[in-house]
């Protein structure tokens, strides 16, 4: 039985099989955001023919996760949707209405704890997110911001003699794009380095540092500590694929 995982974000759709072992095999990143191709046409020309269960985790709008849907709805028997839960599989979320944590971050977490130990995670996409998990599984809250890649394209978008994107990082600029560059990653780097000293703080130890997301990349050279995962999401739907086969929902298709 063929089954597929696909983690579609605000702007990629990530798509990789998954093994009878519940591995994650080799993942395909599909760009849906001002890509100039349809996500349909884009999906079908990476994908086999025929799927019998796909498991989508969307983050993105409703009308792209509607495209994929619709996508998947021709070549799959079986379509099922991961959604946030308050508690699941050793995971117990802090937030009191658990719809309101995306479900990107939800599947990381259940990604990190099935390893062990206390875990700080963070993903850089389209937002920048902060969420810490201890060894119990406990969910001690977040934090959002922008990523530096929005930070960038804000900037433009109010003042465009700034550039969107070029630079490159250094501790006291000299260039207008690398003081760009050095102060939208800064932000982040800054807040995740704050959030890392309070987590030690409050669990009496520092957790272990999780990167992951289209932007991760360009912050774990000055982040030497962080374990670069990008397929963090994909990860925790397979977790979360294991326990829908014990106890399957209702399907989307």
């Amino acid at each position: 039985m063929s089954t597929w995982l696909f983690d579609l974000g605000n702007t990629r759709l990530k798509c990789a099989p998954l093994g009878e072992a519940g591995e994650v095999g080799d993942v395909v990143a599909l760009d849906h955001h001002d890509a100039g191709v349809p996500i349909a046409t884009a999906m079908a020309a990476v994908l086999p023919p025929r799927i019998d269960v796909a498991h989508l985790a969307s983050v993105a709008s409703p009308a792209a996760t509607v495209a994929v849907l619709d996508a998947l709805a021709g070549r799959c028997r079986r379509i099922s949707r991961a959604r946030t839960q308050s508690r699941l599989d050793g995971v117990t979320i802090a937030y009191a209405q658990p719809g309101k944590l995306g479900v990107d971050r939800f599947l990381a977490l259940l990604a990190v704890h099935a390893t062990g130990g206390a875990a700080l995670v963070c993903g850089v996409g389209t937002a920048l997110t902060l969420d810490l998990v201890d060894g119990t599984g406990r969910h001690h809250g977040g934090r959002i911001a922008p990523s530096p890649t929005l930070m960038r394209e804000a900037l433009h978008g109010r003042a465009r003699q700034l550039s969107a994107s070029g630079g490159d990082y250094q501790v006291f600029a000299d260039d207008t794009e690398d003081a760009l560059a050095s102060g939208c990653e800064g932000a982040a780097l800054a807040l995740i380095e704050h959030s890392r000293d309070e987590a030690a703080r409050r669990l009496g130890a520092p957790p272990r540092l999780y990167l992951h997301g289209g932007g991760a990349a360009a912050l774990v050279p000055r982040l030497p500590e962080a374990r670069h995962v990008p397929g963090l999401v994909l990860a925790g739907l397979a977790r979360w694929a294991a326990v829908e086969r014990e106890h399957p929902g209702p399907a989307v298709s």
